[in-house]
């Protein structure tokens, strides 16, 4: 899949951040004392390759991040075809809507959420069946509509009067990140709107409601054609760690695993890749 040259070049700045992260259970904060969200050592274990296991057969639901939408249907898609028995369905939402859900007895078998201190309720209620473990980074950029007519070259742009901007409410992770941003830059931003998830901010944006917003550099990419990014530099940038694990009152838990698995393997870690995401 060949990526926008802008993406490419973003990533490319934002390697840096990652490299020198650290973090802390609430999530990064940004700035020259931030560092980048993690949890526990349960849900900061080092990721290897799992071995190659012989296919499984069952159905299971996976509550992701709505970040993950297209790199998990893809996932899901290759799972399948590797175990043609076995079906996922998915239910994308913010984290924390869906850690909310499953809490209060949602029928989900695994979960996989945008930052840390999301997947930290669930285990904190001992509603876990695997320890989490980080998959995937991601970092935060600005999207614009395609031409980026409002004319945003930053941070502080957002700031300006008449200037509409839209975020994630402050519950959701990625709303959580762009109040660290708006802090690290010293800036006070008035939101237009804030949306339930990710993706309405990337639909208000591309839409033409909204001259700019807060999102993910996936999401970006997701949008093609309708948005353009600005950088976020890496000093006022968040790094999102993507903590995955079964849920305890899931009866499929070979499939489970097996799906943790192959998002942790070679095949699910290049599809994620392929979506702009960042090695854990």
């Amino acid at each position: 899949m060949r990526r926008p040259r802008y993406l490419v070049v973003l990533v490319v700045a934002l390697l840096g951040l990652l490299a020198s992260a650290c973090g802390d259970d609430s999530g990064s904060s940004a700035g020259s004392t931030a560092s980048p969200v993690t949890t526990g050592a349960s849900s900061s274990a080092a990721t290897t390759s799992p071995p190659t296991a012989s296919p499984v057969s069952g159905d299971i639901t996976v509550f992701a991040a709505a970040s993950l939408t297209d790199s998990f249907n893809a996932i899901g898609a290759a799972f399948t075809k590797a175990n043609p028995d076995a079906k996922v369905t998915f239910s994308f939402d913010a984290s924390s809507a869906l850690v909310q859900q499953i809490t209060q007895g949602a029928p989900a078998d695994v979960f996989a959420s945008a930052d840390t201190a999301n997947m930290d309720k669930l285990t904190n209620a001992g509603l876990n069946g695997t320890e989490p473990v980080v998959f995937a980074t991601n970092v935060l950029a600005i999207i614009v509509p395609k031409g980026n007519p409002a004319g945003i070259t930053g941070v502080a742009d957002l700031a300006k009067p008449g200037v509409k901007v839209v975020v994630c409410a402050p519950e959701v992770p990625c709303g959580k990140y762009a109040s660290q941003v708006f802090d690290a830059a010293k800036v006070t931003v008035a939101p237009a709107s804030q949306e339930q998830n990710v993706k309405g901010v990337v639909t208000k944006v591309t839409a033409g409601e909204a001259d700019a917003g807060i999102v993910y550099i996936t999401d970006i990419q997701a949008a093609g054609d309708k948005a353009e990014a600005v950088t976020i530099p890496p000093e006022i940038n968040v790094v999102a760690k993507y903590p995955i694990a079964s849920v305890e009152a899931s009866s499929h838990g070979d499939v489970d695993q097996a799906f943790i698995d192959f998002v942790l393997g070679p095949e699910g870690q290049q599809i994620l890749a392929d979506h702009g995401f960042m090695a854990p």
